[in-house]
């Protein structure tokens, strides 16, 4: 049978545009180089910050507007399509700032939210310790300088959330094909006939190339120069006996994501190393002391995993989500470095009306494939 769209690229962008296709009753194909979701897409801590699709203006933000509404609409379906948790949570977030500068920043953060009506509120240090008597000692400590709460940032567990669109897309009769990964194009007549693949040439009606930090590479050999490259990010995940607090915790380009099973993440680095994902010594303690200096807690919790993840960053901050120049069969969406799992579903949806010849109701020119 002919597939209608090969989607190059099983990390959670992928996925959702194969899930979201596999909706219009399309026979869909899905390889990876490795194994689906276990780059970047699985390697984040799952956090969701709140954005308003009604008041946004600039497409990015409808972007995540448009995501924001569809993440509890999917989290729902996939759980009673496959009877998978994802660990879609409305916790709240507290951001905190422990010197002038990260203190301006969220103030700067708090009018920017309050010009699209997202509530972000300040709190004092002693509202802190009430809210999340695991941060007493902090808030004691006279280090905090400012401190807001976010009640509309959610979280997701990754791993359940890729697991669920694997187990949602096979049933609807999408084939999934690890450790396949695409190296060229056959093109003829001004379309892609083929994707020279480790395995042999596969075809398809339509393809979508989703191959986040390795788009760089694959796109060129269609002509295409992108802006993206890996920034690797390094991950502690603690263990303790119980959940430690509720809220995810900020502060600058750190977090910490309690899971209700009492596992907290706490991340993450951004370094520019090539697609090197080993872990450091040195990161990995530099995270694990931030941890226990927010958390006094988790200096009792045992660390019980480390590891890192290559995001795709670009050189402008978008992502790329369009067509081909001059490959009407062709498709990109990449480069969401670390919003990857918050916009997959609005990618997936604006990306499957562009590839149905509709107009997508998110302009994205700001997101043009090919741009310089």
């Amino acid at each position: 049978m002919t597939i209608d769209c090969l989607i190059l690229g099983g990390g959670v962008i992928g996925l959702s545009i194969a899930y979201q296709l596999s909706h219009e009753g399309k026979r869909i194909r899905v390889i990876d180089r490795s194994r689906p979701g276990q780059e970047a897409s699985w390697a984040g801590g799952g956090i969701l910050p709140p954005a308003n699709l009604q008041t946004a203006v600039h497409p990015l933000e409808k972007l995540r507007g448009l995501s924001h509404q569809l993440h509890p609409v999917w989290s729902e379906q996939l759980r009673a399509e496959t009877g998978i948790d994802t660990g879609f949570r409305r916790c709240g977030g507290l951001y905190l700032a422990r010197s002038p500068g990260e203190a301006a920043s969220l103030h700067a953060l708090a009018a920017s939210l309050a010009e699209v009506e997202i509530e972000m509120n300040r709190i004092t240090a002693a509202e802190v310790g009430e809210i999340e008597p695991a941060l007493q000692p902090l808030a004691d400590s006279g280090h905090l300088v400012a401190v807001y709460r976010l009640p509309d940032e959610s979280q997701l567990r990754n791993p359940h959330h890729l697991q669920a669109l694997v187990a949602a897309c096979q049933q609807r009769g999408v084939e999934i094909t690890d450790h396949v990964e695409a190296t060229d194009f056959n093109i003829n007549a001004g379309r892609i006939n083929g994707v020279v693949t480790t395995t042999g040439t596969l075809s398809a009606d339509q393809y979508c190339v989703t191959t986040g930090a390795w788009t760089f590479s694959l796109l060129s050999r269609l002509g295409i120069k992108t802006g993206i490259l890996p920034i690797r990010g390094q991950i502690v995940l603690f263990r303790a006996p119980h959940r430690v607090f509720t809220h995810v915790l900020n502060e600058g380009p750190r977090y910490l994501v309690p899971r209700d099973d009492g596992r907290v993440i706490v991340g993450s680095t951004e370094e520019e190393v090539g697609f090197n994902r080993q872990t450091t010594a040195v990161e990995i303690q530099e995270l694990t002391d931030l941890a226990c200096r927010i958390v006094p807690d988790l200096s009792n919790a045992c660390v019980e995993k480390t590891w890192a993840g290559l995001r795709p960053d670009t050189f402008d901050g978008f992502p790329y989500i369009g067509s081909v120049p001059d490959l009407p069969n062709a498709f990109v969406a990449a480069g969401h470095f670390r919003s990857g799992l918050h916009m997959s579903p609005g990618t997936a949806l604006v990306i499957c009306q562009l590839m149905r010849g509709e107009t997508p109701e998110i302009d994205l020119s700001p997101f043009r494939v090919g741009r310089g």
